[in-house]
């Protein structure tokens, strides 16, 4: 097994020779590891000023990969490990350049966010299509969308004999241009998914593995379900944990491109600049806005994993906070979170409850806050979910945050009529929400005002809208 990673000068100048400082490996010497029935061997053929070279290669023992009962995919004494892309080498990769993939290096730390002009050679990667796409469908929807160029060819079962057709090997090429710990983070990460296998128990800390190497990267990418279904080889619990750490990190959507420092011309001087997470913007906006209509009782009505709750928590303005979700889970990890365990506030109070069956719990709150909720409810179900909330449990005042789907142009990796999280049964424009708010106001005796989350564009306004309804003195029949 054999991979080959090459970088020409970057365009600042430097020397591709000094690759070699980021790598830890001396260009002159060949290193060698050995790991169980794994030997590792790291060389650079080339190390010039305008190009170097490093190749890794793997020298498996099938037989002993077998004996160690190392996954299914190497389970026989003859299996294609030896040859074959794959968890291995990922895990050989971690090991050879630990210190690079951790974006650090000691002796020439200018190096470490340098753009290089990198092609990667794998001769022979396995490649399990997906859903109805081929190998080579699946490789492009996995790398292209992170800037590479792909070049993916189907290898023959058999030269001698064209009639057998193609195997599930590709040999494969990709070209960029990346700083080296992103390149070497994400073959980390997706060689091991292309064939949808590991050579290795998967267990809790994979999660955190997939969430440090999948950096920013992972929550934007278009396919980031079906690479974290497939690095956690499809354990159900460590999925969904990993989606919900994901969610919370981006704020459950795509970070917005408008940072606000783009003027909108190719001269360079654009800098970039660091953005709150949406998620973090609605939770400012809701505190605010409670804090304005002077709310102390608060019900944070699918709450989710708590985060708002923990916010709500340390600020003594709140004398009551419930928290309510479909999800056991969801609940479990909200105590977590809050260490009600340890803390024992009387303050707080979980329950598991739907927001479409009456539940004379949610009475006698001075707020309900419903922030990301309401696109989740399928549209038949949204009048039960109204006359619960609105109606039943009566609330002074209820926040509402939801997508604003004008703003989803702005998303570059989200295709056209897609929505920002698979969940979402629904986006709704701004005169579609004002439309749903206006009506539900009228129904149930509340006056309503609008507020956008996030910065603003003149075009589409802003990335969330939230809905502010305060009951009236006077109920409509």
């Amino acid at each position: 097994m054999i991979l080959t990673l090459t970088a020409g000068r970057p365009a600042s100048g430097v020397p591709a020779g000094d690759l070699g400082f980021l790598l830890h490996k001396h260009p002159d010497r060949v290193h060698v590891a050995e790991h169980g029935a794994v030997t590792t061997h790291v060389l650079a053929p080339v190390s010039t000023p305008e190009q170097h070279e490093v190749a890794v290669v793997l020298d498996v023992d099938p037989v002993a990969l077998a004996r160690a009962g190392s996954g299914a995919l190497a389970g026989d004494h003859v299996n294609d490990r030896p040859y074959a892309a794959s968890s291995l080498l990922a895990v050989a990769l971690g090991r050879a350049f630990s210190t690079a993939l951790a974006g650090r290096c000691t002796a020439r730390p200018d190096l470490v966010d340098v753009r290089w002009p990198l092609t990667v050679r794998l001769p022979a990667v396995p490649c399990v299509g997906d859903r109805g796409a081929t190998g080579e469908e699946l490789v492009r929807r996995l790398f292209t969308p992170l800037g590479w160029d792909v070049e993916a060819t189907a290898l023959p079962l058999d030269e001698t004999v064209p009639a057998w057709g193609d195997s599930p090997y590709l040999d494969l090429v990709l070209r960029g241009e990346f700083r080296l710990a992103d390149a070497l983070a994400q073959l980390y990460v997706l060689l091991p998914v292309l064939d949808d296998g590991k050579h290795y128990w998967v267990g809790q800390a994979e999660v955190d593995k997939l969430l440090r190497r999948g950096g920013t990267w992972l929550g934007e990418h278009p396919d980031r379900d079906l690479v974290t279904r497939r690095y956690l080889r499809h354990s159900r619990p460590l999925v969904d944990d990993a989606l919900d750490r994901l969610r919370e990190a981006e704020g459950a959507e795509p970070e917005t491109p408008l940072d606000g420092n783009d003027d909108g011309n190719d001269d360079g001087n654009d800098v970039p600049a660091p953005r709150t997470p949406l998620a973090v913007l609605r939770r400012e906006a809701v505190l605010e806005v409670l804090g304005e209509v002077g709310a102390a009782r608060v019900a944070d009505l699918g709450c989710g994993q708590g985060h708002l709750l923990a916010v709500l928590l340390s600020d003594p303005r709140f004398t009551a906070l419930t928290g309510t979700d479909v999800s056991v889970r969801a609940l479990q990890q909200t105590a977590r979170r809050l260490h009600l365990d340890e803390r024992h506030d009387d303050r707080v109070t979980l329950f598991q409850s739907s927001l479409t069956y009456r539940d004379d719990r949610l009475r006698g709150h001075d707020a309900a806050v419903l922030t990301e909720v309401v696109e989740h409810v399928d549209p038949p179900r949204l009048p039960a979910l109204e006359r619960v909330v609105f109606g039943e449990a009566a609330p002074t005042h209820v926040l509402v945050t939801t997508p604003n789907a004008e703003f989803n142009v702005h998303y570059p990796f989200l295709p056209a009529g897609r929505f920002r999280h698979p969940d979402h049964r629904f986006e709704w424009t701004r005169a579609q929400f004002a439309d749903w708010a206006g009506r539900v106001g009228q129904r149930y005796g509340y006056t309503v005002r609008f507020l956008g989350v996030g910065e603003s564009d003149p075009a589409t306004g802003a990335p969330t809208q939230l809905a502010v309804f305060s009951r009236s003195s006077e109920v409509s029949a």
